[in-house]
């Protein structure tokens, strides 16, 4: 039976999430670079605060701790991209990919343009494991890891190449990094992808319509299946003629501009 305040709520309250969140990343990565040192600052001390806030709500099965670890992992994960969409945490590499580069090389190139930013998510994914090992709310550290292997599961994808690499988001400042993405080709691997994470989907969703009504597990069962569904959305958008500023194009300032000085021209 679908419950309201354990399924369609947290639905909601992802979704919505996921949208603002995202919006306000991108405006915030494509303003002019020297709101970067504030943006990098603002998002430290919310990220060390939401670091805080899953360490309390990992003590408690409440529903407001379960929704606080929510929260407090997706601020963590916000405080990641923006120091790597500002290129304060990207990679040692900083220029296009050389022309004709394949295999290993092309690997070993394209790993050095993030690695600083993998590297930082692998070691928070541990620090949030670490504080949550065997406390009653792991939603905290479940959120992270998960999002972590959905975001990078995109990138390899990118790299081999799929049928729709448009980046509209991605800031003038880390444009060579298209340099690295893959032939727009479909693959196994993208459909693959997509299988998989629907597949956890639909086992978090099992789990959330076998748990009581109303509980703490029903609702941490359901903010999973939402992330995983929006997850599968974001590699479908891959295969699909999706452009990014189609559901963001507001959050753009700088390309909001040159649009409307295109329309008076």
């Amino acid at each position: 039976m679908v419950s309201w305040s354990g399924h369609i709520v947290p639905f909601i309250v992802t979704v919505a999430i996921w949208f603002v969140a995202t919006g306000l990343i991108a405006w915030a990565d494509n303003r002019e670079r020297s709101t970067f040192s504030r943006s990098i600052l603002i998002g430290g001390a919310c990220g060390i605060a939401a670091l805080i806030a899953i360490l309390i709500a990992s003590q408690s099965v409440s529903l407001w701790a379960i929704y606080l670890a929510f929260g407090g992992a997706l601020m963590v994960w916000g405080w990641h991209e923006i120091g790597f969409l500002t290129g304060a945490a990207a990679g040692p590499r900083r220029e296009p990919a050389e022309a004709g580069l394949k295999g290993a090389r092309r690997f070993a190139q394209a790993s050095a343009t993030v690695i600083h930013h993998e590297v930082a998510l692998a070691l928070t994914a541990l620090l949030l494991i670490s504080l949550s090992w065997n406390a009653p709310n792991q939603i905290g550290a479940t959120v992270f890891v998960l999002l972590f292997g959905l975001r990078l599961t995109a990138k390899i994808n990118i790299f081999v190449g799929v049928p729709n690499s448009s980046a509209e988001m991605l800031p003038a400042h880390l444009a060579y990094l298209k340099t690295y993405f893959g032939a727009n080709r479909m693959t196994a691997l993208l459909a693959a992808s997509i299988l998989a994470i629907l597949a956890m989907a639909g086992w978090f969703g099992s789990l959330a319509l076998a748990a009581p009504i109303g509980s703490a597990e029903m609702v941490g069962a359901s903010l999973l299946t939402t992330l995983c569904l929006l997850g599968a959305l974001e590699h479908l958008f891959l295969a699909l003629p999706f452009r990014d500023g189609m559901l963001w194009g507001w959050a753009l300032p700088n390309r909001q501009v040159a649009r409307n000085t295109d329309t008076r021209t």
